[in-house]
């Protein structure tokens, strides 16, 4: 399991490189990097591609969070750092763990082994996930979860289950990173899950109605139409 650290505190990191030794020696752990900032870490990752980070949450220049917000897709992540306040939001988003400073040893054991309990219950790849942040608000969201993007300015509104927060990044720039064989754009303001589509009917304008599982209804444009039908073989 490749393991980056994310930590602004020098000694911080030399001390989770201390307890992680037995797990290095075992072979259970790769640490394969560390980051001092979100930036840093923001790189790092692109480059490494951790299965799991070791975060702080408080860093100068953005939080352990802005940086999860930041990936085009996130690793597995475990919270360590020194306020438990903390602690609630990192378990909405879905965090591995959450632990508080000075770490625990018994404790990062524990977290660990979910770690690799989940990376064992997942033996073809897991599934995409992005993180989410709308206001105090965090989510990491698999991607085959997602039936509705749609755009509002600067920002995307995302649909899954019964969420819709807003996240910072523009439809354009969403549509860019996804699959087209997995997400179809049925207008200027709207990406669908191909997945999610339950129903094709033509409509007045010459375009298609695409009805949701969920039972809303999306307007493919004429000009698109075509596109769509030529993507899923209709």
């Amino acid at each position: 399991m490749k393991v980056l650290l994310v930590d602004d505190e020098r000694l911080a990191r030399a001390e989770l490189r201390r307890l992680l030794a037995p797990h290095v020696q075992c072979g259970a752990v790769d640490i394969v990097g560390e980051a001092a900032s979100a930036a840093d870490a923001v790189a790092q990752i692109g480059k490494l591609q951790p299965d799991l980070l070791l975060l702080d949450v408080q860093m100068p220049g953005g939080s352990g969070f802005d940086l999860l917000a930041s990936l085009d897709a996130a690793p597995d992540v475990i919270f360590c750092t020194a306020f438990d306040q903390y602690a609630l939001q990192a378990f909405e988003v879905s965090a591995l763990d959450y632990l508080q400073k000075p770490v625990q040893a018994a404790r990062l054991a524990t977290a660990l082994a979910r770690a690799g309990a989940r990376a064992l219950a997942v033996p073809t790849p897991a599934p995409r996930k992005v993180f989410i942040k709308d206001g105090e608000r965090c989510w990491f969201v698999a991607l085959d979860d997602i039936r509705l993007l749609e755009s509002e300015g600067n920002y995307t509104r995302v649909h899954f289950g019964a969420q819709h927060p807003l996240m910072l990044r523009t439809l354009n720039q969403l549509e860019e990173k996804l699959d087209p064989a997995l997400f179809f754009r049925a207008n200027r303001r709207q990406i669908v899950s191909l997945a999610q589509v339950a129903q094709v009917a033509p409509n007045a304008a010459d375009g298609l109605d695409l009805r949701l599982q969920d039972g809303s209804v999306i307007e493919v444009s004429r000009r698109r139409a075509q596109q769509f039908k030529a993507v899923t073989g209709l």
